[in-house]
Parts: structure tokens; sequence; C-alpha cells
């Protein structure tokens, strides 16, 4: 039976040279009307965790969250799916360093409005923002992580740095931290204080 992440691996395949007919063969066989195109899977965590918080099933929906595994791919996924591809609307997040690429790939695939949403710095840094460091320290000590926190905080890189930061450096230090970490702060979150860019993402996929 096809199911979501079967599409997702199917346009994986094309995006890296591959044939495009079995992803073709996917979305109509879904069917598949939204593309969101995020940078990694940390990302797709803290999307798929605050929809099933809104008991929102996206793949039910139609609407596939796909992690291209970096910003600068966006330019082909976009080509692919939108406007010039499988005529799939096409939404997404990045952060504000990556907003040049989103909007390159948009214009070059065709989508006619700039419909992706914008982290200030990155996801972590706008998940730490609307829990505070308070918070989030006690989610890290939950996890068991914090002495490996303690740890990282004594290196002479992050003496004198914001908490915030220290933090937000923390949760990329180690492969998988911060996709484990897009479920657990976002599960965290007050259910009406989630930050901007990803409530607008959310509430756009109507």
């Amino acid at each position: 039976m096809a199911d979501m992440e079967s599409f997702r691996e199917a346009v994986a395949a094309w995006a890296a040279g591959g044939p495009g007919d079995p992803a073709r063969e996917l979305a109509a066989r879904l069917p598949v009307r939204t593309a969101v195109l995020l940078e990694g899977p940390s990302d797709a965590a803290a999307v798929d965790a605050l929809a099933a918080s809104r008991n929102r099933d996206l793949e039910a929906e139609g609407v596939c969250v796909l992690p291209m595994g970096g910003a600068m791919s966006v330019g082909r996924f976009a080509g692919l799916l939108g406007p010039t591809g499988l005529g799939l609307r096409l939404t997404g997040l990045c952060d504000e360093a990556e907003r040049r690429y989103y909007a390159r790939g948009w214009e070059r695939a065709g989508v006619a409005e700039q419909g992706f949403f914008v982290c200030a710095a990155d996801l972590e840094d706008e998940l730490i923002r609307a829990l505070g460091v308070t918070r989030v320290e006690e989610l890290i000590r939950a996890e068991g992580d914090l002495r490996a926190l303690e740890t990282f905080l004594r290196q002479p890189a992050q003496q004198g740095r914001p908490p915030q930061q220290q933090l937000r450096r923390f949760l990329g230090t180690k492969k998988g931290r911060k996709i484990r970490y897009g479920h657990v702060l976002v599960e965290a979150l007050d259910p009406h204080r989630a930050p901007a860019p990803l409530e607008a993402l959310l509430a756009d996929l109507t």
C-alpha cells in the first residue's frame, strides 16, 4: 500500500538524479496536494509534533512534510514538485540565513507567491525563546542530558555566551539530538504559544 514515506523516498531519489515516474505515480495514488519543504529532519520533527498536538493528520490531508537535506537543495525540490513539476502547492520553513535560497527556488519554480515562513535565527532558537531558558533546561534534565549540558557549558568557547545561544548550540552538538528535541520542545509548548513561523506554517496548511 502506498504511503507518504514511500513518496518522500521517491522524491529524494528523483532529486538525486533518479527517475521521476515513481514519485508521479505515488503522488496520484495517495493523493498528495501540498509539499512542505524543510531543511532537515529536526524541522520535520517539530512540524509533525505541532500537528499532532493540534490533532492534525497531515498525511491524511495530502500534505507531505519533506526534509531536503539542506536548504541549498530547495531549488531542485521546488522545480520537481511545484508548478513546473508535479503541480503541488509549495510551502516551507527556513532560517533567516536561508531565505535567499528559498526565494530563488520559488521564483525559478514559477511559484507566484513566496509562501514560506522564516525563523529569526533557526527553529531551535524560536523554540527556546518560546519556552524560556529555564524550561528548556528542565526538559534537558528530564531527558537525561543534564550532565552532557554541564560538560558542554564548561567549554571555553561557551564562556560569556548568552544562555539561549548556549542551549541552541548544545542541541546541535550530537547526531540525532536536534531531531529528538524537535519533538520534546514542541510537545512542551503551551498549546497557544507556538513560535510564530511554526504557527503560521501550520495555519497555512488548511
